[in-house]
């Protein structure tokens, strides 16, 4: 049975608005430009006028939504690096020094740094939101990762760091994650959730090499098919085989839809919470922006189940919101061009549907 947090947003999230798109589209055709001429420029921003219902959509404000959590199942030597570094991160967040400090900062955005189940104790951190379900899963390799009791409360935890933060049809929403070990539960998340081989879902994450790589390949195999998730219950597999951190994204782009505004993914855990949300609330899918296409194999075979394109190919694979917020200004271009260019009647352009006479060379 559905939360009253997860309902509400099941209520809320309906389909994109056609009247504001078609505007849009009517409107995009009267520019100073030849028809079509911006591309898919055209066709993020009439995305984004459906989504906020508005025909020249004008958001103001800019997130970036951080969410951490700690894996066990990184017990059985699936990361590169130890679990301690999530921890470690996180107060890199805080202190501004990440990667995705640096990109927000450039595009005017402010991260909002969750901590949702990382295995450490915080002090009160500015800029640090608590909302940890514990220490970090259980090691799903023998056990299901969370309760389902904790599946459904990381996804309303999700929901509600949106409901706080998110102004309806006025805010930009990017998803991003830390956590050491979860593209191992994203890959799996992603396996159950398409029916995609593990193999062809399984990437490097953090760096592992032959023979690293077949073994978490094989961990996730394993962990499959002990605990055989369901693609038609996602809180479901969410429990069995997922993450606090992917959990509290999914819940994260719920909120987001149900305020009207656009949800731009990150990589592969961003995207494996996008699958969880769709399966929750399927009408969820047109709210979503591919930010980018990430080198993490078991990206694209979510990008393709949700049938996104990226926005960018940047051969990409850190994490934290970098490509999605990257895309951001992209997309915020896109909009901006919409409400601001003239059209040919504002600019005095004269525009004349047939074929112009072409002009000899030389002559004027």
């Amino acid at each position: 049975m559905m939360s009253t947090r997860l309902e509400a947003c099941r209520l809320a999230i309906g389909p994109l608005d056609t009247q504001a798109m078609a505007a849009a589209a009517q409107r995009w055709d009267n520019l100073t430009k030849p028809r079509g001429s911006l591309g898919r420029l055209e066709a993020l921003a009439s995305q984004v006028a459906g989504i906020t219902g508005m025909a020249r959509p004008r958001l103001t404000e800019r997130l970036v939504f951080v969410l951490a959590g700690d894996h066990a199942v990184t017990a059985e030597g699936v990361s590169a690096y130890p679990s301690a570094v999530t921890a470690q991160m996180v107060y890199n967040f805080v202190r501004g020094g990440a990667a995705i400090n640096v990109l927000a900062r450039q595009a005017g955005a402010r991260v909002i740094v969750a901590d949702m189940g990382v295995d450490a104790e915080f002090p009160a951190l500015p800029g640090l939101v608590s909302r940890k379900i514990r220490r970090g899963t259980s090691n799903f390799l023998y056990q299901p990762a969370m309760t389902p009791t904790e599946a459904l409360a990381c996804v309303e935890h999700g929901i509600a760091l949106a409901e706080a933060e998110v102004k309806d049809r006025t805010t930009w929403v990017v998803t991003g994650d830390m956590g050491i070990g979860n593209t191992t539960a994203s890959s799996a998340i992603v396996a159950a959730m398409t029916g995609a081989a593990v193999e062809a879902v399984t990437g490097r994450g953090t760096g592992v090499l032959e023979p690293a790589l077949g073994h978490k390949a094989a961990v996730i195999r394993r962990a499959l098919e002990r605990h055989r998730p369901n693609a038609d219950d996602p809180l479901g597999v969410l429990a069995k085989v997922g993450g606090f951190e992917i959990g509290g994204l999914a819940g994260v782009i719920l909120g987001a839809a149900a305020h009207r505004c656009p949800v731009l993914l990150d990589g592969l855990i961003a995207t494996a919470a996008a699958l969880l949300a769709v399966g929750m609330v399927p009408a969820v899918r047109h709210y979503l922006i591919a930010g980018h296409r990430s080198v993490e194999p078991g990206h694209s075979v979510a990008l393709q189940a949700l049938s996104l394109a990226p926005v960018l190919e940047l051969d990409m694979r850190l994490g934290e919101g970098t490509g999605g917020v990257l895309a951001l200004t992209i997309v915020e271009a896109a909009c901006r061009l919409l409400d601001e260019m003239a059209t040919f009647e504002e600019a005095g352009v004269a525009t004349n549907e047939s074929p112009s006479t072409p002009v000899a060379e030389g002559t004027s």
